[in-house]
């Protein structure tokens, strides 16, 4: 075997697998490497389960009913944000001070102001990459160095609500308990799945 059979370069991995850039660093779709097999396509690896979308929409509709929508923009379907060439981010819900996310910058592009807050409902990235773990804090900090005074996560499985504000401690709460989204509006994931009918086990 010659030497340079051994030092042969990998394929670069094609840019719609990955998620998120972060620093540079590039995150990928869960099961990425089985897209790269031929084992699944990349409609398999990039949806969300049917809870993670359920909660998505009462989201969605909690802003609706809740806050002003004349001083805000609420926008989803995973929102790009471009925060500069080496970070560009995505959400489940973002939700825009009209004074900041003007007319003149409703494109074609990703966002390059931010949200006054973020909410992420589980991660879809790929964890067998090495350092794949602090994705969370990663993008949580990443965010708020933007711009963004609110960043929420909810995890489906642990059942837990992260929520993180510049120069405050970032607080883990129990998905049962109300969580404040803006202007002392309150929503409780926990109590909405009950009322719903919804068993986990």
């Amino acid at each position: 075997m010659h030497v340079h059979e051994l030092t042969k370069p990998a394929s670069p991995i094609p840019t719609a697998l990955v998620k998120e850039t972060i620093d540079g660093r590039p995150f990928y779709y869960p099961n990425f490497k089985k897209v790269l097999a031929g084992e699944q396509t990349l409609d398999d690896v990039m949806g969300s389960s049917t809870l993670q979308s359920f909660i998505v929409s009462f989201l969605f509709r909690f802003v609706y009913r809740n806050l002003d929508e004349k001083q805000y923009y609420f926008l989803g379907s995973e929102i790009g944000l471009h925060i500069d060439k080496r970070n560009n981010l995505a959400g489940d819900l973002a939700l825009f001070e009209r004074s900041t996310l003007t007319i003149k910058k409703i494109n074609v592009h990703y966002a390059d102001v931010p949200p006054k807050a973020v909410v992420e409902v589980d991660t879809n990235i790929d964890y067998s990459e090495e350092g794949a773990f602090d994705y969370v804090h990663l993008k949580t900090q990443k965010l708020l160095d933007f711009g963004v005074q609110r960043v929420i996560w909810i995890f489906t499985i642990s059942r837990k609500v992260i929520v993180a504000e510049p120069g405050k401690d970032w607080l883990t709460k129990d998905w049962n308990q109300d969580i404040e989204l803006l202007d002392a509006k309150f929503f409780n994931i926990g109590k909405y799945l009950a009322e719903e009918g919804i068993e986990l086990e």
